[in-house]
Formats: C-alpha cells, structure tokens, sequence
C-alpha cells in the first residue's frame, strides 16, 4: 500500500502498475501441481493393512474471494510448500476413509474410493483457496497376501465359469454340426443314390452296346482266324513236302557219307590195327613159350637139387644109423660097464647144466641148530639128483648100479 494504505490488488493473467520502492509486490504461482499420497500399513474395517498409492491434481482457484484467501496463506511460500500442505490433509483423508472400507471395497471399486476421497477432501482444501483437479488410486497392495488370494478366487472363478461356457458352446456347436453333418449326409446319400441310378442305367446301356460290338467283332475275327488257318494249312502242308525232299536228299547223303567213313576207318585205323594186334599176339606166345621154357629148366633144377640134397640126407642118415648101430652093438658087447662110462662122461655136462643157476649166487645158507641135520640135509639133496636129472635129460640114473648103490647107502 502506499501512504500508509492497506488496499490490496490481485492480478492474474495480466499485468499491472507497481510502484519501485513504494509498492510490495509478490507472486503467486498458479499452475497445476502433482501431489503423490502415500498411505503405508494402514489397517481396513476389516484389520488388513494396505499399502495405497495415490495421486491429486490440485491448483489454487481464481476466483477473486478464493483467490485472496490463497494469497493469505500461501504468499511468501514457495511451490513444494503449497504441495505440503495440501499432501497433509489429503493423506490425513485418505487414512481415515481407508479406516471405514472393506479391503474388496477399496480394490474392487477404486473410482468409488477416489471419488469419496476427493468429497471429503474438497470442502478442507477449498477453505484453503485450493481445488482438486482430480484424484486416482494408483496402486492398493498388502503384504499379506490378502489381494493375492481375492485375486486367485475370482480367477478360478472366472475360469470356471470360463470353462463351462466353452464346454456349452462347444457342445452346442457340436451339436449343431452333427445337425448339418446329418443334412448334409442325408442330400448327400441321395445324390448319389441319384447318380448311382443314372450310372447304372447308362453302364447297362453301354453293356449292350457293348455285348452287340463284342458280338461281331468275335464273328469278324473267327472268320479271319478260320481263313488264316487255312492258308497257314496249306502253306504247311508245302512245308513238309519240301522237308521230305530235303530229308530224302539228306538220307542219301548221308549213306554215302557212311561208307566213305566206313572205307576210311578200314584203311587208316581197322587195318593197322589188325596188324598190331598180329604182332603183339606173336610177340606174347614168344614170351609165353620163353616164361614155359625158363620155369621148365627152374623146376628141373630144383628137381635135381633136391634129389641130390636127398641123396646126401640119406647118405648121413644111413651113416649115423650105421654109427648107431655099432655103438648099440659096443654097448651090448660092453655091458653095464660102457653104460657107466657114457653116464659118468655126461655127468659133468649134467652137472655144470643144473649148476649154471647156482653160479649166479654168492652164498647159500642152511639154518639149522644140530649138526646132525645139516648131514641129513645134504643126503636128501644127494638124494633128489636122479629125479632132477630125469626130469631135465630123460636118463634115468637111478637104474645105474653104482647109483643104486649110493642111494641105497644114503637111505
């Protein structure tokens, strides 16, 4: 004011005259201010903290009352004090209508929260020169997973419900289109049960076309067979003349052919044959007569060897008979006496003949405790000779006398 005057004057959207020095002069802004309310663990009507988020567009009103009410407590403040204040009361709203909610209140319908909240908030910040523009929720959650579980209810709900009408939709749908399947089978079988019809009449047609066709055409070609085998007669029947000819030709040919070969075997192969087989038939009653001659002279020559070798075996036998024989006579005319000297003369071949066995021992021991025993002993041995040597010559020498004599002794 100047001179003591406290006239106020308020100008927005222009301009206006200040005097330097005299006049006071100050600004206040009146642009739109963003204001972010956060409400943390603040418990519903029904104890569940949330955690809400919200944010308020507010400016300061022009209206010249309003206007000046603002000026009167914002001037010298600069904007982020305004916001302050006014974040304040609208936070301080905010708890207590969160206070008087359900948690499925707040969540389910935010524009009903918001909306209550600018109501109540309105008429405070009003008195302040202030409007709210507009106020949102930004963003409701809890750290109890309270949300989480409404959240996952109403998804299977809403699955379900899902669920079921895509089941109903598609039963009706596939009822529908059993429907026109059916329709479309129903036309379908009696087009071709149409169609059917008109093949068959046509195929039947074509039949007896076909029958009167195949009728002719077999006439046509047996008459064409009939002549073709006619002609194929004939031209036959020259063929099998002109073979006989040929074969007749060939027949003659052939006998010649014979008796050349025949000729020719004779002169190069039967007739030089025949004249080996001569030679060799000469040659082997050579050698037969040769084989007849060499085994006559061997057999002869044994003949005479072997009458030759008889005649010397009977010589010697005839001379050792004769020796025999005059030794029977000399040991007739000698008596016992030649006997004993032929039997003592054998004696010691006899003897070194039973000996031979001993002379491979080194001691013979007799056990026996008398004397008298040892003698009787030695006798019986002496005894035991003559069976011995009976046994191992055929002399028998107990026929001696002079043995007979020493045994009778001994015994």
């Amino acid at each position: 004011g100047c001179c003591g005057s406290d006239l106020k004057q308020y100008v927005f959207g222009g301009w206006a005259w200040a005097w330097w020095c005299i006049s006071d002069t100050q600004r206040l802004s009146l642009e739109v201010m963003t204001i972010l309310c956060r409400c943390e663990n603040i418990e519903t009507s029904e104890g569940v903290p949330l955690y809400v988020t919200g944010v308020a567009q507010v400016k300061i009103m022009t209206e010249r009352e309003l206007l000046a009410v603002a000026c009167e407590q914002f001037l010298g403040k600069n904007v982020q004090d305004i916001k302050n204040v006014v974040l304040q009361t609208l936070e301080g709203h905010l708890r207590s209508i969160l206070g008087t909610l359900t948690v499925e209140q707040i969540y389910q319908d935010r524009d009903q929260f918001a909306k209550l909240v600018r109501e109540v908030a309105a008429p405070d910040v009003g008195r302040m020169g202030i409007e709210i523009l507009s106020f949102t929720i930004k963003d409701v959650y809890d750290k109890v997973e309270y949300l989480s579980s409404l959240g996952k209810t109403q998804t299977a709900v809403v699955q379900r419900d899902a669920d079921i009408g895509v089941a109903e939709a598609e039963r009706d749908a596939g009822i529908r289109e059993s429907e026109c399947k059916r329709e479309m089978l129903d036309i379908k079988f009696m087009s071709d049960t149409k169609t059917a019809d008109s093949k068959r009449a046509f195929e039947m047609q074509k039949a007896a076309f076909s029958q009167e066709i195949n009728i002719k055409t077999a006439e046509a070609q047996l008459a064409y067979e009939l002549q073709g085998a006619r002609e194929q007669q004939k031209i036959r029947q020259e063929e099998i003349e002109i073979e006989v000819v040929q074969r007749k030709k060939q027949i003659d040919v052939e006998e010649k052919e014979i008796i050349r070969m025949d000729k020719e075997l004779t002169a190069t192969i039967k007739r030089p044959a025949e004249a080996e087989a001569h030679r060799m038939q000469q040659i082997a009653e050579g050698e037969k007569v040769k084989q007849v001659l060499i085994a006559q002279a061997e057999a002869e020559k044994i003949r005479k060897i072997g009458e030759a070798e008889a005649s010397v075996i009977e010589a010697i036998g005839k001379a050792d008979a004769e020796k025999m024989k005059l030794k029977a006579e000399a040991y007739q005319q000698y008596g016992d006496a030649a006997k004993m000297a032929l039997v003592l003369d054998a004696l010691p071949q006899i003897a070194a003949k039973v000996a031979a066995p001993l002379a491979k021992v080194d001691e013979i021991v007799i056990l026996s405790g008398d004397s008298n025993k040892v003698t009787s002993e030695l006798s019986r041995l002496l005894a035991e000779i003559p069976a011995s040597v009976h046994a191992l010559t055929g002399v028998d020498l107990s026929k001696i006398p002079l043995i007979q004599k020493a045994t009778g002794a001994q015994a």
